[in-house]
């Protein structure tokens, strides 16, 4: 199973941003958006929200898994 906010560190790594960067997108706080990344599941909201800011379908990853197994 995918492992989103893995995904998320990975795309915010790719993309040379932070956490902190992430947050002030999000209007959150540093400590919330740490702890998104340390779930492995997320909030479909939320996680359209951080889609829209990284510009990356994370949906299509959670979908894409489904049809691999």
């Amino acid at each position: 199973m995918v492992n989103i906010g893995q995904l998320i560190k990975e795309e915010l790594e790719r993309q040379d941003r932070t956490v902190g960067w992430l947050a002030k997108k999000l209007g959150r706080n540093r400590s919330a958006v740490y702890r998104y990344v340390a779930r492995n599941s997320i909030d479909t909201a939320l996680l359209a929200d951080i889609s829209r800011v990284l510009k990356r379908d994370f949906f299509k990853d959670l979908s894409d898994d489904l049809h691999m197994e």
